[in-house]
């Protein structure tokens, strides 16, 4: 698994332990009521339901995300500016090798001794491509 898929599932994980606050009440329910237990159709509709959750309907609010992040990591973080600190924010390595490989990731020629230079990179593209999945990212940030 790649830096960008460490950082999308990071993302979208918080959106759906989000989103799944209230499932836990109705999954209890339905594991309390015998019966949807024999209901093989049921199961066929729930895959369907699960791709379509994956791939979110609804396009999952970074900036929520991040800005619940960075208040659940309890430090002074500013994610729309640093990828080092939107890394941080989600509990990941924000290290220059990790950030090495995620600009190869993300295609950087430039030159990566340049951490500036990269890191301003970085923080583009990745916000980018989370747009170009799915993520709804504010307009400004796509500059």
């Amino acid at each position: 698994m790649g830096i960008f898929d460490k950082i999308k599932g990071a993302i979208w994980g918080e959106a759906k332990a989000a989103e799944a606050a209230p499932a836990p009440t109705q999954a209890t329910t339905a594991t309390a009521n015998p019966e949807p237990v024999p209901t093989p159709a049921a199961s066929s509709t729930t895959a369907p339901t699960s791709p379509a959750t994956s791939a979110p309907a609804a396009p999952v609010d970074i900036a929520a995300i991040l800005d619940a992040a960075v208040k659940k990591s309890g430090q002074k973080l500013d994610w729309k500016h640093s990828i080092v600190d939107l890394m941080k924010a989600l509990g990941m390595d924000a290290s220059l090798s990790e950030r090495k490989e995620l600009a190869q990731e993300l295609g950087y020629t430039g030159d990566i001794g340049d951490s500036a230079k990269m890191n301003t990179f970085l923080h583009k593209a990745l916000l980018k491509k989370l747009s170009d999945n799915g993520g709804k990212v504010p307009a400004d940030l796509l500059d």
